[in-house]
C-alpha cells in the first residue's frame, strides 16, 4: 500500500492503455489523407471506398485515444501534484499550447471531415484531412516537448524562494535535442504502426479475394510505407542511442546490462542477472559493438553502471540511482526484436508488390503471416514507451526531481488502490471494445463503410432542415 509504488502503477497503466491507440492515429491520418488525395486528383472511385473504408477504422481508433488520454492530465494534479507545483511552471505550458492549439484543431477538422462528404467543396474537405493528420502530430510535438523536459531538463532555473523550477528560456525548452528525437522517433513508429496495420487487413481480404482492386492498392502503398518508415525507425532510433550516452549515460547502461566501465564497450546479446535484476549471473556479448553503436566508432569508452552510481552518490547523495535493469534490458531487446521482424516483412511486402504482382501477392501462402504481423509495432511501441519511462528511474525529472518527491501528500493509498482497479477495469474494457470494432469494421470491408456513410446522409440533412 506504498503511495508512491501504487501511483506508479495506476499512471504506467493508463499510459500503456493509452499508448496502445496513439501511434496508429499518428501514422493512419496521413494515409487517408494520401488516399483522399488520390481520389480528388483521379476521380477514382476506387479511391473514394479506400478513403472511407480505413477513416472508419481511423476514427473508431481516434475516439478510443482521446477517451483514455483525458485521465492522463487529470493524474497530474491528483496523484502527482508535488510534481506538478514543482515544475507546473514549465510542463504547464507545453500542455496548455497542446489543448488549445494542436487538439483543437483536430478535433474541429476532423468533425467537419466525418460530416462534410458531398457538403464541403471537395477542396476544403480534403484540407480538413490533412489538417486532422497534422494537428494529431503537432498534438504529439507538444507533450514529448513536455516529456523531454522531463528526460533531460532545459530552459529553467530554481527559484531560491519557492523552491520550483520555473522557465526562463522558452526557446531552449521546445529546442531540446531530446523531445525531437523523440518526437521523429515516435512519429515514423506511428507511419510503421499504420503501415502493418494496413498491409494486415489487406492481406486477410486479398486471401479471400475480396475488393483486390482496392486491397492490392492498399498493401502496395502500406509496404512502400513500411520500408521507408521502418528504415527511419531504426536510423532515428541509432541517434537516440547515441544522445543516451551524453544525457542519460544509467539508462544507456542498464540497456546493456553494463555493470563496469568499457573502452572499447561490448554488445549484450544475452545476459541473465538474479531476481532482483542488479547482480550478474551470467552473459553473452559481442566484442567492440556497442562501442560501435554508440560513438560510430570501435574505441569509445561507454561508462558501466557502477561508476556511475558512484559519480550520482556524490552529485546527489545517498541512494539507489540503478534503473530495475530487468526491465530496462529486456524491453530494448523486445522493442528491437520486434523492429528486426517488422523489417524483413516490410521489404519482403514491397517486393511481393514490385517483383510478383499480383500473382504471389493473391496466394494465401505469401500473405497469411501479415495479419499476425499486425502485433509487432504495438509489441515494439509498448516496450518502447516503458524502456524510456524505466530507464529513468529513480528520477521524474531527471537529476531534479525524484519519483518518490513528486506523488501526492493528500491522497490515501486507498484511493489510489481504488482508482488504480478502477482504471486497469475501464481501460481494459475499452480496449476490448476497439479490437472489437476495428475487427468489425475491417473484416465488414469497403462497402459496409461506404454504405454506412450514405444512409447517415438524409438524416444529417433532414436534421438540419
Amino acid at each position: 500500500m506504498d503511495p508512491v509504488v501504487l501511483s506508479r502503477w495506476q499512471f504506467a497503466i493508463t499510459t500503456v492503455y493509452h499508448f496502445f491507440f496513439v501511434p496508429l492515429t499518428l501514422g493512419l491520418g496521413w494515409f487517408v489523407a494520401i488516399l483522399q488525395t488520390q481520389y480528388y486528383r483521379t476521380g477514382d472511385e476506387t479511391y473514394k471506398k479506400m478513403t472511407k473504408f480505413w477513416g472508419k477504422l481511423f476514427l473508431i481508433n481516434f475516439s478510443m485515444g482521446v477517451v483514455t488520454g483525458i485521465v492522463l492530465e487529470f493524474q497530474f494534479g491528483m496523484n502527482w501534484s508535488e510534481y506538478s507545483r514543482y515544475v507546473g511552471d514549465i510542463f504547464g505550458a507545453p500542455l496548455a499550447i497542446e489543448a488549445l492549439l494542436a487538439f483543437f484543431l483536430e478535433s474541429t477538422f476532423l468533425g467537419m471531415w466525418i460530416f462534410g462528404w458531398e457538403r464541403l467543396p471537395k477542396k476544403v474537405h480534403l484540407a480538413s484531412i490533412w489538417l486532422v493528420a497534422i494537428g494529431s502530430n503537432l498534438s504529439a510535438l507538444w507533450i514529448l516537448i513536455a516529456n523531454g523536459f522531463m528526460q533531460h531538463p532545459v530552459g529553467y532555473v530554481i527559484n531560491e524562494t519557492t523552491g520550483r523550477a520555473e522557465l526562463v528560456d522558452f526557446f531552449a525548452l521546445i529546442g531540446n535535442p531530446k523531445a525531437w528525437l523523440f518526437f521523429w522517433h515516435t512519429i515514423t513508429s506511428g507511419f510503421a504502426t499504420a503501415a502493418f496495420f494496413v498491409l494486415g487487413i489487406s492481406a486477410w481480404h486479398l486471401v479471400r479475394k475480396q475488393n483486390e482492386d482496392l486491397y492490392k492498392k492498399s498493401f502496395q502503398l502500406a509496404a512502400i510505407i513500411a520500408v521507408i518508415s521502418i528504415t527511419l525507425v531504426g536510423l532515428i532510433g541509432h541517434t537516440q542511442g547515441q544522445e543516451l550516452v551524453q544525457t542519460q549515460p544509467m539508462k544507456m547502461a542498464s540497456i546493456e546490462a553494463l555493470w563496469e566501465t568499457e573502452q572499447p564497450a561490448s554488445f549484450s546479446i544475452i545476459t541473465i542477472g538474479d531476481l532482483t535484476g542488479k547482480n550478474l549471473v551470467w552473459e553473452w556479448r559481442i566484442p567492440y559493438a556497442l562501442s560501435f553503436i554508440a560513438c560510430n566508432n570501435f574505441s569509445c569508452e561507454i561508462r558501466g553502471v557502477n561508476e556511475i552510481q558512484a559519480e550520482y552518490e556524490a552529485l546527489y547523495g545517498p541512494g539507489d540511482y540503478i534503473p530495475l535493469m530487468v526491465i530496462t534490458y529486456w524491453s530494448f531487446r523486445f522493442m528491437f526484436g520486434a523492429s528486426l521482424i517488422m523489417v524483413a516483412l516490410a521489404f519482403y511486402a514491397l517486393y511481393l508488390t514490385v517483383r510478383s504482382w499480383p500473382e504471389k501477392l493473391s496466394h494465401p501462402r505469401w500473405l497469411k503471416w501479415m495479419v499476425p504481423a499486425i502485433a509487432l509495432p504495438y509489441i515494439a511501441n509498448s516496450s518502447g514507451w516503458i524502456l524510456t519511462e524505466t530507464g529513468r528511474q529513480p528520477w521524474i525529472v531527471q537529476g531534479l526531481l525524484k519519483t518518490e518527491q513528486g506523488v501526492s501528500t493528500a491522497v490515501s493509498p486507498a484511493w489510489i488502490l481504488a482508482t488504480l482497479l478502477g482504471f486497469t477495469l475501464l481501460y481494459a474494457a475499452l480496449m476490448a471494445a476497439d479490437i472489437y470494432l476495428l475487427r468489425k469494421y475491417a473484416m465488414a470491408g469497403p462497402d459496409a463503410a461506404l454504405q454506412e456513410s450514405e444512409d447517415s446522409a438524409p438524416e444529417l440533412v433532414g436534421g438540419q432542415d
